[in-house]
């Protein structure tokens, strides 16, 4: 698994999944809605710990910036 997330991408992942979080806890959001939004919630987090996003894979994107590499 080829890491396709850059940091900014995994920091806004990880925000919108706490907003989601405290909005199901303030009660603001119920029913099926709390539990769609929750679901994204945890795929979200998990993405930004592994850093790999497999719905990028067929559209060829990443977000991870190049890092030049020594001779190369």
């Amino acid at each position: 698994m080829k890491k396709n997330m850059g940091t900014i991408d995994r920091v806004v992942r990880v925000v919108i999944a706490l907003v989601i979080a405290a909005l199901w806890y303030a009660e603001v959001i119920s029913g099926t809605v709390a539990i769609i939004g929750l679901v994204l919630a945890a795929i979200f987090i998990l993405t930004s710990l592994v850093s790999f996003c497999p719905l990028y894979l067929p559209f060829g994107l990443s977000t991870l910036r190049n890092r030049l590499t020594k001779g190369g």
